[in-house]
């Protein structure tokens, strides 16, 4: 039987990615998804993909920063689809401007990393909560060896705050809402090979060098390496797991 079969998952930032990679693995598992991102067509590309390799699959448009939208999404969701079992939280954005640098490029980027991979969790938490307390539904959060470390690498004050604040919510969430039967964990990646830090990884090769020094695997991931921990966490597997935080980081803090 598969491990993810009569659960409805909605993934949000999952038109790409670790997102994508997420959505395709809980498909196979036998899970309906339900694809959220701000790229509306890729949303729905995604979808598509799913639904041609035999799962079921809807994509929609979702800015995780509007609070309003996340509740209207998430009222939309249960009366055209169903009532949501698993929630992923993984929409998130990273930008390396140095907190001592030029200012208004400090601060747009902290507004905005905190906008989304922050603020955005707990709109979308929130807005799912009454499906998930009625589910006995399973979460799982995006952080990162960030939630533990700003690592070795400079200007990301921002998104280090924010996956530490990602983990914090993580663990608070889970104490709160365990009497609920609903369980709260997180995946801790290391560097993944993505879209979004695609130009970072071309154009700036010595820092994923100083990555790759770090990580005893010797390699950085791929969004698949991290489908495995989150089918774990949303499964009956876990059944006794909450609060967590499952590292796919290749060993990075091991060292």
């Amino acid at each position: 039987m598969p491990l993810l079969e009569n659960h409805l998952a909605v993934v949000t930032g999952a038109a790409s990615g670790i997102g994508l990679a997420i959505a395709k693995g809980y498909a196979k598992e036998g899970a309906q998804i339900v694809v959220l991102d701000i790229n509306e067509q890729g949303a729905n590309e995604a979808a598509e993909e799913i639904r041609n390799a035999g799962g079921k699959a809807a994509g929609l448009r979702l800015d995780v920063t509007k609070r309003e939208d996340c509740a209207a999404m998430a009222k939309r969701i249960a009366a055209e689809v169903g009532q949501v079992s698993i929630l992923v939280n993984n929409a998130g954005i990273n930008r390396r401007n140095a907190f001592a640098g030029d200012a208004s490029a400090m601060i747009k980027d902290w507004e905005d990393i905190i906008s989304i991979n922050l603020n955005g969790v707990f709109n979308v938490t929130h807005a799912f909560l009454e499906a998930l307390r009625a589910t006995r539904g399973r979460i799982v959060n995006i952080g990162s060896i960030q939630s533990f470390v700003h690592v070795r690498t400079p200007n990301s004050v921002a998104y280090t705050t924010s996956k530490h604040g990602v983990l914090g919510f993580t663990r608070a969430l889970a104490a709160e809402l365990g009497k609920f039967g609903v369980r709260v964990n997180a995946i801790g990646p290391g560097l993944i090979e993505t879209p979004l830090n695609a130009a970072v990884r071309a154009n700036n090769p010595e820092l994923v060098k100083i990555f790759m020094d770090h990580t005893p695997l010797g390699r950085a991931g791929k969004p698949e390496d991290i489908v495995g921990p989150a089918i774990f966490l949303a499964s009956d597997l876990a059944a006794y797991v909450t609060g967590s935080i499952v590292m796919a980081d290749g060993g990075y803090r091991a060292i």
